[in-house]
């Protein structure tokens, strides 16, 4: 299987002497939906910007697809649906809007989307249940709406690897729920590799594949059903 993500002996800190990471290894491979948890400070968002190209390790090296991922030429295969993605609570671009502008990022495109990019757009609203609310203004909808429209956004790209680092800040428990289950109907209908970023797990832990537990190293990395006990528990996750 050829790995999507691949970190190998990976260290980084911000400033000398202050490390964020130590010596982590982590293959991710195509197709697998894999959660990254633990606590917050842990290093959780700093591994995923590595694997993004978007920070360069201090040490070791990070591959996307088995390029060196600071240089990945394929940008555009990648969602990637960073912490606290929103508009300005007065911005008053509507679902269909916000969505479209991932196909302008996917095709680099000027002007009015072409027909088969409207297409796309409405097929990824579609997918995360948005149809009824393609033209609603994103600040009317719930916290959960709002970041199934960001998915969907995404989604319009046709990423290959889709990474979502704390998706449900802020969001209801039972928003969390469809959300997850949303996740695991785009893994299983499109084949999209997952990363699924967060301090806790328990929404996606059985939809999950993988969970990584990363305090500083990864502390585990297997099937979720593999978890001592003592880490199912959210204060120590949370510590």
């Amino acid at each position: 299987m050829t790995n999507a993500v691949e970190l190998e002996a990976v260290s980084f800190g911000y400033r000398p002497g202050q490390s964020v990471l130590e010596d982590v290894d982590l293959g991710v491979g195509e197709g697998e939906f894999v959660a990254v948890a633990g606590p917050n400070g842990g290093g959780k968002t700093t591994l995923v910007r590595i694997a993004l190209g978007l920070e360069r390790p201090t040490t070791g090296r990070a591959l996307l697809y088995g390029e060196a991922a600071h240089r990945f030429s394929r940008r555009k295969t990648l969602g990637y649906l960073a912490q606290r993605s929103q508009l300005g609570s007065e911005a008053p671009a509507t679902v269909r809007e916000v969505v479209s502008a991932g196909r302008l990022a996917a095709g680099g495109l000027l002007g009015p989307l072409r027909r088969r990019d409207r297409e796309i757009a409405a097929e990824a609203i579609d997918r995360v249940g948005l149809a009824e609310h393609a033209d609603a203004p994103l600040r009317t909808l719930s916290g959960g709406m709002q970041q199934r429209t960001f998915i969907a956004k995404a989604l319009a790209g046709e990423p290959s690897l889709l990474v979502l680092d704390e998706p449900t800040t802020g969001v209801d428990a039972e928003s969390q729920e469809s959300l997850a289950a949303l996740l695991d109907r785009l893994h299983s209908d499109l084949g999209v590799t997952i990363l699924y970023v967060s301090h806790e797990f328990g929404a996606v832990e059985r939809f999950v594949e993988r969970l990584v537990l990363v305090r500083r190293t990864i502390v585990f990395d297997g099937a979720p059903s593999e978890l001592p006990g003592i880490w199912h528990d959210p204060s120590h996750v949370h510590a």
